[in-house]
């Protein structure tokens, strides 16, 4: 043991070894604060927001990142420079998966869908946005799902909004059925609804 001992006390008293280990704790340190900064920063241009209405004994909950626009091109053709462009995943939203919790069965765009918490994602389209559900939770959004866990696929129609949403908003309104999800960004408004 004392030779044991003895050998750590000269590796660590080891000028070269101290400069390594110092080395190391700074990049350490840098890689530290960079993710650090990066994941602020993230959230400082798409901070969270949570969308939740209860509805007699039908609860919805969504929270989800909100990017801005900020004067680009959102929805569109990648000809066109579009951020999202038409055909391929988007998160509904930023940073984390858009995740929707829902306290009771429900039919989800007219197709059943049992109570729990899912990963929600869309493909957009010029006149249809297919929303799709997902298994994989507590995921980092920007990658694409696996999708053998996808269980429903649906399509809502992409309603014109005349004037444009800055920042990615979902909101909820009640029904007589059930909640409609509605989700607005740029031009598009899309309506999901759920019926008891």
């Amino acid at each position: 043991m004392a030779k044991l001992c003895t050998f750590i006390t000269f590796k660590t008293t080891n000028p070269m070894l101290k400069k390594i280990l110092i080395v190391a704790a700074v990049l350490a340190v840098i890689i530290v604060a960079g993710l650090y900064y990066a994941n602020n920063r993230n959230r400082t241009l798409s901070p969270p927001g949570k969308a939740e209405l209860t509805s007699g004994d039908l609860t919805v909950s969504i929270p989800y990142g909100r990017p801005s626009v900020r004067g680009r091109v959102i929805f569109g053709t990648e000809e066109e420079g579009a951020l999202q462009p038409y055909g391929v995943y988007w998160r509904l939203g930023a940073n984390e998966s858009t995740e929707i919790t829902i306290n009771r069965d429900v039919l989800f765009n007219g197709l059943p869908l049992k109570q729990g918490t899912f990963r929600m994602y869309a493909i957009p389209g010029p006149e249809e946005f297919e929303i799709r559900l997902n298994t994989e939770l507590g995921t980092w959004g920007y990658f694409n799902p696996d999708p053998a866990k996808d269980f429903l696929t649906t399509k809502v129609p992409v309603q014109r909004l005349e004037s444009p949403v800055e920042q990615f908003t979902f909101r909820m309104e009640p029904t007589e059925a059930g909640i409609n999800v509605i989700f607005e960004f740029s031009n598009v408004r899309c309506v999901i609804p759920l019926t008891r």
